[in-house]
């Protein structure tokens, strides 16, 4: 039987208790009255979530067929990991490029969500482009890679080399609808910013998250052979050139938001937003190997708003169409 004293003392608990509880439940509506972005952002980003329920998924390497073509996919796909050690300066096959590596630009060999990966290439090509004014197929859009970005010559179209990309590249994207633009391939959107891009800023920026692996200089890291590279240049001789789409400050600053530094996804990027844009101006200030494309762009009107070479349709400057503000050009042309 409980005593007068032991009742007191489980009263005095509960009412402990409950004075706790309600004091904390006070303090969460107070904080979420006070900062309201608390669960906003919380919403926000499950909307986000929502919207990429679809994401694509690249196919399984395990899945690759047997046989002869399984052989040339699984080439090409070494090729693109590896593509100095075949057809770099020292390559084993051809001597055709810079030294970098297609992986160095489509992350884990063109599969990586929002890597600037291969998911709708299959599924899009043969297409228009604009930069060309013409038809593409697979091919073309493979040496406009390795004349550009890797600052070289292409590949004849029925070597083996290329029938085995392009056999990697179509196996990557085998499960896309004809016709059909995967969700997740090609690279994140991001809005643009209300100012120029400050490569001051950017300079900063990369010096405190991008060192590590490309280098004071951005002279990158090449593997314990020497012959590729593990992280690559971003400007100097080996980098890619001025014709390369990753030239365009939009789709380098798209690249880094979602991607950099190593470990960042879209989903969790390490960088924010305006970040990304400002070590893209800084990176792309840098001087890197220039090329003539005397073809590209034959209807001036069709060059994306920044394209950083004129000339243009429009009266801004060459600067203003490399780092921003952008939101001006677009206003003049609609």
């Amino acid at each position: 039987m409980s005593s007068p004293f032991n009742n007191s003392i489980r009263t005095i608990r509960i009412t402990l208790i409950s004075c706790i509880v309600v004091i904390l439940l006070i303090s969460g509506a107070l904080i979420l009255f006070i900062n309201p972005e608390i669960i906003t952002q919380e919403i926000k980003d499950d909307r986000k979530g929502d919207a990429l329920d679809n994401l694509w998924i690249a196919p399984d390497s395990l899945s690759i067929p047997s046989g002869e073509l399984g052989k040339q996919i699984r080439y090409g796909k070494e090729l693109i990991t590896h593509t100095a050690q075949y057809l770099g300066p020292k390559g084993s096959v051809l001597q055709i490029s810079n030294g970098m590596n297609c992986q160095n630009c489509h992350l884990y060999a063109g599969t990586k969500p929002f890597g600037n990966n291969y998911g709708s290439v299959a599924s899009l090509y043969p297409k228009f482009r604009a930069r060309s004014g013409s038809l593409e197929g697979i091919e073309k859009r493979v040496n406009d890679c390795f004349e550009r970005s890797l600052n070289g010559m292409g590949l004849d179209s029925l070597s083996k080399e290329m029938r085995a990309m392009v056999a990697y590249i179509k196996w990557v994207g085998k499960d896309v609808p004809k016709g059909k633009k995967a969700i997740g391939s090609g690279l994140y959107d991001i809005v643009y910013l209300d100012r120029q891009c400050d490569t001051v800023k950017g300079k900063s920026l990369f010096q405190a998250k991008c060192v590590t692996c490309h280098g004071a200089n951005g002279e990158g890291l090449k593997r314990f052979d020497g012959i590729d590279y593990v992280y690559p240049p971003l400007w100097g001789e080996n980098s890619f050139n001025n014709g390369a789409g990753l030239f365009c400050i939009s789709n380098f600053a798209k690249y880094i938001f979602a991607n950099m530094p190593q470990g960042a996804t879209y989903e969790k990027p390490l960088l924010n937003q305006e970040e990304s844009w400002d070590i893209a101006a800084y990176v792309l200030s840098m001087p890197r190997p220039e090329k003539l494309f005397v073809s590209d762009w034959p209807k001036i009107e069709t060059k994306p708003v920044d394209h950083p070479n004129g000339p243009y349709a429009d009266k801004f400057s060459e600067t203003q169409h490399k780092y921003g503000p952008f939101k001006p050009i677009l206003e003049s042309q609609n």
